[in-house]
């Protein structure tokens, strides 16, 4: 077995897993893993003790089946809040002047805020939610990207009880609007405008018009971020900053139970309704700080150590939340950035690692990608020796791209936590920990309480070939049901292998024990009889030298049923010629077998997104089937759609369709 990542000794004996496991006997990561799935009760009941969490009243049982395994209960009669435990706890034990969050402005303006400052503004905000009228249970919208205003408005609902619902900021009006009348908001938060490669993105007027989709009778907080003028409704609409200057800075936080909703997070979804996924203070708080602390290895706050995670991310995006809330429950740092990666400079990724000391660095494969792409001159220009780890998420990363982080960016002394999960576990299923060996690409394995399988179509497990990915025990990050659709809940999760968390993911266990995540289920190719998922050749495509990613979709095909297409975006500045096509279908028949030779290699001048950098395979299928793209508004690059329509006339060309 060849490892890329061998963990260093130093990284090992520093880890905090490491430390775990010599206090509690276990030899092995493995072997803790183990442990954890075996025995819920145990893993989970002692969880929130090991991490130090407070509870306002201590639960009297882990969890409770007794209404079937698909509505677990957790932490009976316990009561807990994610705000207070992010906060005051982390104020109270010294920690007060440490710096929760840094923002970068894309004109290089950058605010801080001390977790003694967050606390006073979020204390002003739960004030001016209660005088308007928010109650336990009532939604607080946030649609805006993930900055200072927007945090404490998201950790300020859940301190008075109420629940955030965090959307993305670069979603259309219209897919807003549905959002904000499926879960009733009683407030809205947003941003005058923005700034995206120097150009200014007003978000307001967008705001306004999702309001006026929804039908809804809201109070609108206006988040001056520009100081541009905006349509203003004197009754609805309030400045943030002239709002809070006059409320109290002291707010005693709700003492929720461990099973009240704390965010609602609405899954972007290509057609139909979008499903809210309600995830729970307990599983808010347990899951992010656990993956944060035993899996990232992010070093508590009163450890003394200054750990900063800056994970590309939105605030409507899991991964967003995830993020605040992980690093703040260890008294930890986290940052973000306004705009883009590679403006106003093609280093600004690296040049923000430098200045903020960053160690915890996280993206989608496609940023990574993009970073590549620039060049090493970029990166290797600047001191990045606070650098402790990468992450990836968001969608399966190739090889090659995994090899450059690890090898050329790392240079073999950080490790790729590779991690796959969901919006509607509030983290992940799969990932790895810094101190266990790696191949490229792989998520290593179950995540701890985590028990997950692969299972084929009659519900065994496999290994050694492609399955889907399901959970065996429930667990407390668990969506609590889809907002108020439970009969949705059970057909989405638990229809297909009764009693068994479905998640839609193709996954693959090999001959190693190692896991891969090859894509969603929906996404796989029939090809012959023989299932692949299209990360698997993607791969292998991304691979070329003249190719900076791809997409890979099933084509109809009237004998075979689905034959293997690609659609190939080129490098800056290169040009895919018919010999480099040709060869791109050479490699993937000499890696995975003739059968799933692409049928056919189209370039395409780019390929629709969304802003955390995830390919939309669906779009793709749809652009090419000519049928209506009903997603668009999820996409950073809406046009990319008209880029994959003008590549699929070339491929029905070659086709001879």
């Amino acid at each position: 077995m060849v490892y890329v990542w061998n963990p260093p000794r130093e990284v090992v004996s520093d880890a905090n897993v490491t430390e775990f496991m010599e206090r509690h006997g276990f030899k092995s990561y493995g072997d803790l893993v183990r442990r954890s799935t075996e025995d819920p009760r145990w893993f989970w009941g002692n969880l929130p003790g090991w991490l130090e969490l407070e509870w306002f009243r201590e639960p009297t049982q882990v969890y409770d089946t007794s209404r079937g395994v698909e509505w677990t209960r957790w932490y009976i009669n316990g009561r807990i809040n994610v705000s207070y435990n992010v906060l005051d706890r982390v104020v109270k034990r010294g920690l007060g002047d440490k710096v929760a969050m840094t923002w970068i402005g894309e004109d290089d303006r950058v605010v801080r805020l001390t977790y003694s400052q967050m606390l006073d503004q979020v204390n002003r905000f739960s004030n001016l939610l209660v005088e308007l009228g928010v109650r336990k249970g009532d939604v607080v919208a946030i649609y805006a990207p993930i900055m200072p205003e927007t945090v404490v408005a998201m950790l300020a609902s859940m301190r008075v009880g109420a629940i955030a619902t965090p959307i993305f900021s670069g979603f259309a009006p219209e897919a807003v609007g549905e959002r904000l009348r499926l879960g009733e908001a009683k407030v809205v938060v947003t941003v005058d405008g923005y700034y995206r490669k120097g150009k200014v993105i007003p978000l307001k007027p967008s705001s306004d018009e999702a309001i006026r989709v929804s039908g809804l009778r809201v109070h609108q907080v206006v988040v001056r971020r520009l100081g541009i003028d905006v349509p203003w409704d004197d009754e609805r609409d309030m400045w943030y900053d002239r709002a809070i200057a006059s409320k109290r800075p002291s707010f005693e936080p709700e003492e929720t139970e461990a099973e009240d909703p704390a965010i609602l997070m609405f899954t972007s979804g290509t057609t139909g309704r979008p499903k809210g996924a309600v995830i729970s203070h307990a599983g808010m708080l347990l899951q992010p700080a656990k993956e944060h602390y035993f899996n990232l290895d992010i070093k508590p706050g009163w450890t003394r150590r200054e750990d900063t995670l800056w994970w590309i991310t939105d605030l409507g995006w899991m991964m967003g939340p995830w993020m605040v809330v992980g690093s703040q429950a260890l008294g930890a740092s986290h940052l973000s950035i306004e705009g883009a990666l590679d403006f106003p400079s093609r280093d600004r990724v690296w040049a923000v690692i430098e200045k903020f000391r960053v160690t915890h660095f996280g993206f989608a494969a496609t940023a990574a990608r993009l970073l590549k792409s620039i060049g090493r001159d970029a990166y290797e220009s600047h001191d990045l020796s606070s650098l402790r780890a990468f992450g990836n998420t968001g969608e399966p990363i190739d090889e090659d791209t995994w090899l450059w982080v690890v090898r050329e960016v790392g240079q073999e002394r950080r490790p790729m936590i590779n991690l796959s999960g969901g919006t509607e576990i509030m983290g992940c299923f799969v990932l790895p920990s810094p101190v266990v060996p790696l191949k490229p690409s792989t998520l290593w394995g179950p995540g701890l309480g985590m028990d997950v399988d692969v299972f084929d179509d009659e519900g065994r497990p496999v290994r050694g070939r492609p399955g889907y990915l399901v959970a065996k025990k429930p667990a407390p990050s668990m969506t609590r049901g889809l907002w108020r659709d439970p009969e949705r809940y059970i057909e989405t999760y638990w229809s297909r292998f009764p009693g068994v968390w479905y998640h839609g993911d193709y996954a693959l266990v090999d001959e190693d024990g190692f896991w891969y995540i090859l894509g969603r289920a929906d996404d796989v190719i029939k090809v012959a009889g023989k299932r692949i998922g299209p990360a698997e050749i993607e791969t292998i495509v991304n691979s070329h030298p003249k190719v900076a990613e791809s997409a890979c979709i099933g084509y109809p095909h009237p004998v075979k049923g689905e034959v293997i297409v690609c659609f190939a975006l080129p490098k800056a500045g290169q040009r895919l010629e018919p010999e480099d096509l040709q060869a791109i279908r050479e490699m993937v028949a000499r890696r995975l077998g003739k059968p799933f030779e692409p049928e056919a290699v189209v370039p395409v001048r780019d390929l629709p997104r969304t802003r955390s950098g995830k390919i939309m395979r669906r779009i793709v299928r749809d652009a090419v089937a000519g049928r209506q793209v009903e997603a668009t508004p999820v996409l950073e690059n809406p046009d990319a759609v008209q880029a994959v329509r003008e590549a699929a006339e070339e491929l029905k060309r070659l086709m001879g369709r």
